[in-house]
């Protein structure tokens, strides 16, 4: 007989249950997919859509062949196959969408025990999937409302930070960086959109924004401070704003990975420091993939870093 064992305690219930946490994080994108469709049309809504019913269905099925309890209800695989969807530019063939949204549930959650027991972010680790293996077909990105009815006539645009990488200028504004009018995936360009989510969901209590201002933080004091011209060159909009930060922050960083608030903010600083380090030293112009997921499969180090309060014992 297989027995259960409980750590940490005590431990406090809450009237929050995983699907009405997941259901308002749902809600909360909603915002950020409207714009996704204003900026890159209609095709953006079929991505999303067609992201969420694989999760969804990749789940259940495997739940029943598997004789597990069914939990594709609890709308955690359709905020998978949102942030699956809202990571790939809108020129993403269809195929690639299915094989990263299959990959994200059956193997990186389900493989591992299902929601709470995966070691890693399922959406972002589907994203590195398709780097990996198809990165031609995943980093094609166009410049909003340039797509024509047909479809892909559109020219291939390098993304904000991709441009100042290789030497250029940012081609746009910090305004448009904001309201999302620039090259890249299809969910990260409108960080208004996605601010306007975040602080629904803070509002709801389900995140603590704390995490979230700690990664970025981290990530425009390193780049401002190692600036692409000598120490404290860095342009701390354009690193703000030109990229996946806040949707990296704010949707991507912020599971229930710590319990702790020294343990929370240790893990964000790690993240930040990661995606920082590869935005300033490697070839990619981003690192939010990177550092999230590194800092994931770090949790179990960096939890034996800090120690937990034992109630009921006094301190020596």
């Amino acid at each position: 007989m297989n027995q259960t064992k409980t750590f940490s305690g005590p431990h406090i219930r809450t009237a929050n249950t995983t699907r009405n946490i997941m259901l308002h994080v749902a809600v909360s994108l909603m915002p950020a997919l409207l714009g996704s469709i204003y900026f890159f049309g209609i095709r953006s809504l079929y991505i999303t859509g067609l992201s969420v019913t694989v999760c969804v269905l990749t789940e259940y099925i495997w739940q029943k062949l598997a004789k597990k309890p069914v939990t594709a209800g609890d709308f955690s695989a359709v905020v998978t196959g949102i942030l699956l969807a809202f990571n790939m530019p809108v020129t993403a063939p269809l195929w690639v969408i299915v094989a990263a949204d299959i990959f994200s549930i059956l193997v990186v959650k389900q493989m591992f025990g299902g929601i709470g027991c995966n070691f890693a972010n399922p959406a972002l680790m589907g994203r590195l999937l398709t780097m990996v293996v198809w990165p031609g077909t995943v980093m094609q990105y166009v410049a909003p409302r340039t797509l024509t009815v047909s479809g892909f006539d559109a020219v291939s645009s390098a993304t904000v930070l991709g441009a100042v990488k290789n030497g250029g200028e940012a081609g746009y504004s910090y305004l448009q960086m904001f309201l999302g009018e620039t090259p890249g995936a299809l969910g990260e360009t409108s960080k208004l959109l996605l601010l306007a989510g975040f602080a629904y969901m803070c509002f709801m209590g389900i995140v603590n924004a704390e995490a979230a201002l700690t990664y970025i933080g981290t990530v425009v004091l390193l780049t401002f401070v190692f600036g692409p011209s000598g120490l404290f060159t860095g342009d701390i909009l354009l690193n703000l704003f030109g990229g996946g930060l806040i949707l990296g922050a704010c949707y991507m960083l912020t599971d229930y990975a710590f319990a702790s608030r020294r343990g929370r903010l240790l893990y964000a600083v790690t993240a930040g420091v990661i995606t920082a380090a590869i935005r300033i030293f490697s070839f990619y112009p981003e690192g939010i993939c990177f550092g999230i997921l590194t800092a994931n499969c770090l949790a179990g180090a960096l939890s034996m870093l800090h120690k937990k309060h034992v109630y009921g014992v006094k301190k020596a």
